[in-house]
Parts: structure tokens; sequence; C-alpha cells
């Protein structure tokens, strides 16, 4: 089994190869992948020193598993060229995803949809990751009507030039800005670019990706994605409308019987998800499990996850075994 990782030396590249280790996934040649400039360079996997390599002597490998973390426009140009010579691609950019010919997968919900010839997989974007491993159960059983989120965002989602300046504005020190505004002491209710409707990238990822996992209209999601001064993990305040009623105790039970989601939700003890807790975490937490008083059949919850493991390291890998349990690659 070779694997190859492109995006190597990313922030979710660099946490791929450790969740790679942690779950010893099977693999007998590892291709660690960059662009020109790093080319030749070493990283370490498992105590071992790796080369990196360019895409086109990953392509002539030809692996079996691609995992992708390197940007739209490399997975544009590069994961066809890997598919053509028969690699399956795990990619965790936004090119692919709402491509219909290309299948959106969070394997608790959706794996079961993934058969041999699916050679571009798309990983979804980690909010929304999040936001259905907690949805899913609940859209099944009460059937879901209408969500609005409202998203609290670290500055890991930007990458390494968010995480430096958030560092550099916490000691004083002048830098590069990712932001157009300081991010320390503040929150921007800006994450990606904005569109002509009014809302960023991020929220319409939000809007639209659900649907597709959940392979489901017939519920309308709208969000606002905000960016806080946080180093890890990713918030949302969620306020999910229902057409059937629930009863609390019921949705508790629920979400504690789903695989991946860990429920913290006890006021009396202070107990509620939080970033610093979900850290090099995979599960999804959720907490602050209440019905909205002001309308009928309508909850509120709030959940958290490490952004960079289950919001999109962990998801790719996760995707990579079950292709292999299911003798897929």
């Amino acid at each position: 089994m070779t694997v190859a990782v492109v995006g190597a030396t990313g922030m979710v590249g660099e946490v791929m190869l450790r969740v790679l280790a942690e779950r010893n996934f099977p693999l007998t040649e590892l291709l660690l992948v960059a662009s020109e400039r790093s080319v030749g360079k070493t990283l370490s996997y498992k105590g071992k020193e790796h080369k990196i390599v360019s895409l086109a002597d990953a392509v002539a490998a030809k692996p079996q598993i691609a995992i992708f973390s390197a940007g739209g426009e490399t997975s544009l140009e590069w994961a066809p060229k890997f598919a053509a010579v028969g690699t399956t691609v795990i990619d965790n950019s936004s090119a692919w995803r709402m491509d219909p010919d290309k299948k959106l997968i969070v394997p608790e919900i959706n794996a079961h949809e993934l058969t041999i010839h699916d050679k571009i997989i798309a990983n979804p974007n980690c909010s929304t990751i999040q936001l259905v491993m907690v949805l899913a159960p609940l859209h099944k059983k009460y059937h879901m009507k209408r969500v609005v989120v409202s998203t609290y965002q670290s500055v890991s989602g930007t990458g390494v030039k968010a995480v430096r300046q958030l560092e550099n504005e916490i000691n004083g020190v002048q830098g590069e800005m990712a932001y157009p505004y300081p991010i320390g002491r503040n929150a921007l209710p800006h994450c990606d670019s904005f569109l002509e409707n009014g809302y960023t990238k991020e929220e319409m990822k939000l809007a639209r990706e659900p649907q597709k996992i959940l392979n489901d209209r017939t519920f309308s999601v709208s969000a606002t994605a905000v960016r806080i001064p946080t180093a890890g993990g990713h918030s949302e305040s969620v306020n999910v409308e229902f057409i059937n009623d629930f009863a609390l105790n019921e949705v508790r039970q629920l979400l504690q019987a789903t695989p991946g989601v860990v429920v913290q939700d006890n006021p009396d003890t202070n107990t509620y998800p939080m970033p610093i807790y979900a850290h090099d975490k995979d599960e999804v937490f959720v907490g602050r499990i209440r019905r909205d008083e002001s309308q009928r059949n309508t909850l509120h919850l709030w959940i958290v996850a490490d952004n960079l493991r289950k919001g999109a390291a962990t998801n790719a890998i996760q995707i990579a075994e079950y292709l292999l349990e299911k003798q897929l690659v």
C-alpha cells in the first residue's frame, strides 16, 4: 500500500502524518509531496526521514491512495492526473465538493455510497463536518426544516500565516497580516472571501454541503462565519427547527449513541464543549442542549471540534481506512 500525502509541509499535512502514525495506517511506502521549493528536503514519519518529492514523481509512482491538502488550484490540476493512473484521491480542498460527479464524504454518515469507481473523493469543509456529525442522527429522527448556524472559528483554519499573526499580536510584535484587521482581542465576521449575495464562501459551504452529504434538499441552512482569536478548534452555535417534536432526554440519548460524538452537557457542573478540550481529539463535542422557547420544535446546540483533525486530516484518513476495509482500492 503506497500512500501519497500532497501538501505534506502544510498545517493540515503535518496533522495528516501524525494521524496516519497514531492510527497505524497499514502503508508500506509513503510519498511526501510538496511544492517545488520543498522538493529534496526531508520530513520525519515514525522516526524515519522521507525525502519530499514532486507531484510529477508522485504520479509516476502510481500510489493506491493520494490524500491532498494543497489548495484548490493544485487539486483541480493534479487530482485528475493521479486518478488517470488508478490512484484514489481524497481531496481536502473545496475544488470538488460540489461537483455533482464527486462524492462528499463523512465516513460515519455516508461512506457506504463509495464504490471502486470513485477516484476523486471530496473531504467536506471543517465546519460542515462537525455540524453534520451532530445533525445527521437528529435529522433522521425528527426531520430538519431549517438550521441557523453561527461559527466561532480558530485562526488555524486560515493557516500558518494567521496563527503567526495572532502570536505576534499577543507578543506585541509587528508582523505580516493574514487578515485585514487585528485578530487578537477581536472577532472578524469574515471567513473566506465575500460573494455577490453578501455571504462569504465559508458561509455558503455551510449552506450547501450538508444537503449534499445527507442527500436531502428539503431543509435549509443559513450561516454566519466568524473568526476569533483561538489557536485551534472551531465552535458553532446551532439552532435547528424540526418538522417533528422531540424530547430533550431522547435527543441526548440519540447523540450519546452516535459514533464519533461526545455529549458534554451539564450546566450544574459547568460542563460544556470548549476548543481547549477538543484540541488534538478526533471526536465532535456537543452541549448546551436546550429547547428554543421562542419557537415550536426547535433546538439549540453548541458544537466544538478540532478543525485540523476531524475537520480535515482525521476525516480524510477515515475515508482511506474505509476504502481499505471494503477493498475499494
